[in-house]
């Protein structure tokens, strides 16, 4: 694979490359136009894409409004927890040895001000606090009521079914460190601490262009026509990786209407821009950037399909995304950059790549990256079929992309990009 470590920081007037094998020949063949910066590998542009831009300002949201945001702070406990001696079993808090007097009953929510003697003992439910002078909680199970108000039972060595105030975590831990990505479990985290707000980077704000004069919107394409795929498919993509569709628009090829529909989305971080990152005639988003002085990040990456995506910086802090037309290529370049893109927009770590072998036919492309869909099989990955650069049935039945390199043979690992469909 290519070399994944971290760029150097990138300027204007000295963007960062991280050529690709064979990338020289692929410049030479390059048609003539807007200046092209040379061809990313594949793993590089992942990182590029990452390190680009800056975390969105955090703001406080109530934890209701939290899940599926960033963590823009560490997560520390407020108070230890447990914050207090509970009982982790339905029984008798007991004192010494047995027989036990029964002193009272403790509810969860209800503390027993009293202190236990010796051979004394409380019944207690799961959840409230042990009393002091308790040793122990005898399960409801091993215990024998008597006639006389008392109970008999093994004697349960110190600490049995008793959590220990600051057992889980003492007051002030870090349970989470800022970049978490706050799903329902963090969410009970930091409710079961106490916080009921939560520091956050909000979701990047993305705009969808989609171009093409041949596209159908509804139906049954008619005769020489094509149905629009990447309507349907972005936004959702989009809140997969962790941003919000801000637009939808569909812009025609003819010229300077994509030059104005990207000046008209005004309220986005990143623009996202479909079937005019090529160099045909109607292909116009390279054009637009060199005219508006856009800073290049990534002009190509090695890879197939989806070749031709780029990502620009427009303005600052503003983000362009270029997506071949193409709905496999634009899925496997959206996943290439505009969810790493998103990842640092939103503050969070870019996302492992696992390695595992990956069984199947695939023909790898020399000097280049081919993604393709796999499905699980066992420990393994078996690459599924249907995914050809417009077709996108191995992705929607597929676990996960593989970034199959030039010299990937059948069952040698590869690295996966998980997904969820």
């Amino acid at each position: 694979m290519p070399p994944t470590t971290a760029p150097a920081p990138a300027t204007a007037t000295a963007p960062a490359t991280g050529l690709a094998p064979h990338a020289a020949s692929a410049l030479a063949t390059a048609p003539r136009g807007p200046a092209r910066h040379p061809v990313v590998a594949w793993a590089r542009a992942r990182v590029l894409a990452h390190g680009a831009p800056r975390p969105l300002p955090a703001r406080t949201v109530p934890l209701r409004d939290a899940g599926g945001l960033t963590l823009a702070d560490d997560l520390p406990t407020l108070r230890p927890l447990p914050g207090f001696d509970t009982a982790a079993m339905d029984g008798y808090a007991v004192s010494a040895t047995g027989p036990w007097r029964i002193r009272a009953a403790v509810r969860a929510g209800a503390p027993w001000a009293g202190v236990l003697g010796a051979a004394e003992c409380v019944e207690i439910s799961t959840g409230a606090a042990v009393p002091a002078g308790a040793h122990a909680v005898l399960p409801l199970e091993s215990a024998v009521t008597m006639d006389d108000g008392r109970v008999s039972g093994p004697v349960p060595p110190p600490g049995r079914h008793i959590r220990r105030t600051g057992e889980d975590a003492p007051a002030g831990r870090r349970l989470a460190p800022a970049g978490t990505r706050i799903g329902p479990a963090l969410l009970g985290l930091a409710a079961s601490c106490g916080h009921d707000t939560l520091r956050v980077r909000p979701r990047p704000r993305v705009g969808v262009l989609v171009t093409g004069d041949e596209l159908d919107h509804a139906g049954v394409p008619g005769p020489g026509r094509v149905r629009d795929a990447l309507g349907p498919l972005l936004p959702a993509l989009i809140a997969e990786l962790g941003g919000v569709t801000a637009e939808l628009g569909c812009v025609p090829d003819r010229s300077g209407r994509l030059s104005a529909a990207v000046r008209a989305v005004r309220d986005a971080d990143v623009v996202v821009v479909t079937g005019s990152t090529s160099v045909g005639a109607t292909d116009q988003l390279r054009r637009l950037l060199a005219d508006a002085g856009a800073r290049m990040v990534v002009d190509t990456v090695a890879c197939r399909p989806g070749h031709p995506m780029l990502l620009a910086e427009q303005a600052p802090d503003h983000w362009v995304v270029g997506l071949p037309g193409n709905p496999y290529a634009a899925l496997v370049a959206a996943r290439t950059l505009l969810g790493p893109l998103i990842a640092g927009l939103s503050g969070r770590a870019l996302d492992p790549l696992p390695h595992v072998p990956v069984h199947g036919r695939a023909r790898p492309a020399p000097g280049s990256t081919r993604l393709v869909p796999v499905t699980w099989d066992g420990a393994r990955a078996r690459i599924a079929d249907g995914h050809r650069a417009a077709f996108l049935q191995g992705a929607a039945v597929g676990d996960a992309l593989a970034a199959i390199p030039s010299d990937w043979a059948d069952g040698s690992a590869a690295p996966l990009l998980l997904t969820a469909g």
